[in-house]
């Protein structure tokens, strides 16, 4: 069982940065495909795994993958495997499905056939033709692909963007998972000030902090994993032992956040309370015309407004032309920004340096990266 074939779904456009935040968890035997990641590893590391990425989706087990062009091969193929070393006899165990550019296009007739297998297994080895599954959650999902068959175990549960801390949220929520993204893929450095000018519900602030002190993202919640006989408490306790002893909560912290509405700050500053920051992050109610970050050398990271996303384009155009000259104050940072706008670099009256594609839910964004100076270095003493 140490052996494991685990994936990490990964947003499209975040496979590498998931590839990444696993090479410094570790695990260095890794195969990037599109939308995740497949690494090796056994039940402890699902322990970690949940815990720790940033900007996974969720942690699957590849349980098999074989042909199937017909309903007789995915049953089959699905019987082979062996359920009842993972499921046991009152385990719930629903099956998801999707099909892509395969003859077994019906998902609802592939999900049948692959719960029948499952029963047909379990039957087996419990002897017993009813199955309760009024214990622990075992989500079973068959994806097909090109007339390929993929059967994944989801150890996670609800997806890992939810990271315990939030219980409100406003108008147009960033995923968390994408606002660690963002960060991870900026230049700043936990010395570094942050800011967002568009802070809403208090997001980007909160992940930056996170990472900024290093503490785990998954270690407020619980795993659909946590109760499996194959992943006992043991592991979970010692994952989240490590976890704890990880967190590097006496690093100054510079991050700060505004925006113009007061009941998405009301959000942000009970989040940031929840989260843990309450003394670390500053939130101030501003347009962001009067904006004046402190120190030098920081990074902007934020998610502008545009029409699609509150529903004003005016405005949002006029909020995106008012960060543009803001910016001109701060000559020495830099600004990170995911819009949906095609003209940003119009309205702000600059070219980023860089631009990567990137998805925020369904809604195809692009990330605009836009390099200030890095801080001089400090000279040895």
């Amino acid at each position: 069982m140490n052996n494991l074939q685990l994936i990490a779904t990964a947003p499209m456009g975040l496979e590498a940065v998931v590839s990444r935040e696993l090479m410094e968890l570790g695990y260095t035997d890794q195969k990037v495909e599109n939308g995740r990641v497949i690494f090796k590893g056994g039940p402890a590391d699902i322990c970690r795994a949940n815990l720790w990425l940033r900007t996974s989706d969720r942690v699957l087990i590849k349980m098999a993958e074989y042909p199937a062009t017909t309903f007789e091969e995915l049953f089959e193929g699905a019987k082979a495997i062996d359920w009842p070393a993972w499921i046991p006899a009152d385990g719930e165990f629903p099956v998801e499905g999707r099909s892509h550019k395969s003859q077994l296009s019906s998902v609802p007739a592939c999900q049948s056939i692959v719960k029948k297998a499952v029963v047909e297994k379990m039957k087996t080895v419990y002897g017993t033709e009813w199955f309760q599954e009024d214990g622990a959650r075992f989500v079973i999902e068959v994806w097909l692909l090109n007339d390929v068959a993929m059967i994944t175990l989801d150890t996670t549960g609800p997806g890992l963007h939810k990271r315990g801390y939030r219980k409100l949220v406003t108008e147009a929520p960033l995923k968390e998972t994408m606002a660690a993204a963002m960060i991870l893929l900026s230049r700043w450095q936990p010395e570094r000030p942050l800011y967002d000018p568009f802070c809403g519900s208090g997001t980007i602030p909160i992940e930056a902090a996170m990472i900024g002190w290093n503490i785990a993202p998954g270690i407020r919640r619980s795993f659909n994993s946590e109760g499996w006989p194959l992943v006992p408490d043991e592991l979970w306790d010692r994952a989240r032992e490590e976890a704890f002893d990880s967190v590097k909560d006496a690093i100054p912290l510079q991050i700060a956040g505004s925006d113009i509405d007061p009941a998405a700050l009301d959000v942000a500053a009970a989040a940031i309370k929840k989260a843990g920051f309450a003394n670390d992050i500053k939130l101030t109610q501003m347009p962001v015309s009067r904006i004046k970050p402190d120190g030098d050398y920081g990074c902007l990271v934020t998610n502008p407004p545009y029409g699609a996303r509150l529903g004003d384009e005016t405005d949002a155009e006029k909020a995106v032309r008012q960060l543009g000259l803001s910016m001109l104050y701060l000559p020495t940072w830099s600004m990170f920004a995911l819009t949906q706008s095609r003209t940003f670099e119009d309205t702000i009256g600059r070219k980023a340096d860089k631009r990567r594609k990137l998805f925020n839910g369904r809604l195809e964004c692009t990330y605009y990266q836009f390099f200030g100076p890095l801080p001089p270095r400090k000279k040895p003493d």
